[in-house]
């Protein structure tokens, strides 16, 4: 076993080392959109990697109501991504992130229908040190392996409900009974976590680059 994988899965170290091969300091358009920043956390268990999913709680005026999503919100005056992305899961699920393993960042996401910009900031935890604590804001906590989120089977085109519009989506359907399907920005910060750890190379390789921001035509109206 080297410092690359445990129990024949990628290490935390080795997930930094992929999500460091990016270009940063770069400036790009959709400054003027709403910040937000959201944690994807992973936990290392014997089934491989799990990453932490909640469910948005019913309410009138939140546009992602219902949603499956990751922790977080929009960023205060003067804060940085990861630490508003680190406030939020404080705040909607009890999880201090101050002590987990910072991995990296994804690209961040701006979506054509939407106007705002999402940074993801990853982490590393072991789940079974936390007890969350959810508020009002989300209904439900889950976790999901890697291997279930790469599974074709689970993939589908579906049609799904935002405010009073339907969308043909690409999704996933998730292995926890009563479930909306995974789509939307959350849908394609996975498929971009995904494609980090399959586009792996060879120790001392120069490893490609993440761009700075992926703008993405999320829904097509139906």
């Amino acid at each position: 076993m080297n410092n690359r994988e445990q129990n024949g899965f990628p290490t935390f170290e080795h997930i930094s080392e992929r999500l460091a091969c990016r270009e940063s300091g770069t400036e790009f358009p959709g400054a003027d959109r709403t910040r937000a920043a959201v944690a994807m956390i992973l936990h290392q268990s014997d089934r491989g990697h799990e990453i932490l999913f909640i469910q948005r709680a019913a309410h009138d005026l939140d546009p992602w109501s219902g949603h499956i999503a990751f922790p977080g919100g929009k960023l205060e005056e003067g804060e940085q991504e990861c630490e508003a992305a680190c406030r939020e899961t404080l705040e909607e699920i009890g999880v201090d992130l101050e002590q987990a393993h910072y991995l990296g960042r994804l690209s961040d996401i701006v979506g054509a229908n939407l106007p705002v910009r999402v940074s993801c900031c990853l982490f590393g935890v072991d789940r079974t040190g936390y007890r969350p604590v959810l508020n009002d804001e989300v209904r439900d906590l889950f976790w999901v392996t890697l291997s279930d989120l790469r599974d074709p089977e689970r993939h589908v085109q579906t049609s799904v409900a935002f405010g009073e519009k339907r969308f043909d989506v690409p999704a996933i359907r998730l292995p926890v009974d009563d479930k909306p399907v995974l789509w939307g920005i959350t849908y394609r910060l996975v498929m971009q976590f995904l494609d980090v750890l399959d586009n792996d190379t060879a120790p001392g390789a120069e490893c490609s680059r993440l761009p700075d921001m992926v703008e993405i035509d999320e829904e097509v109206e139906i």
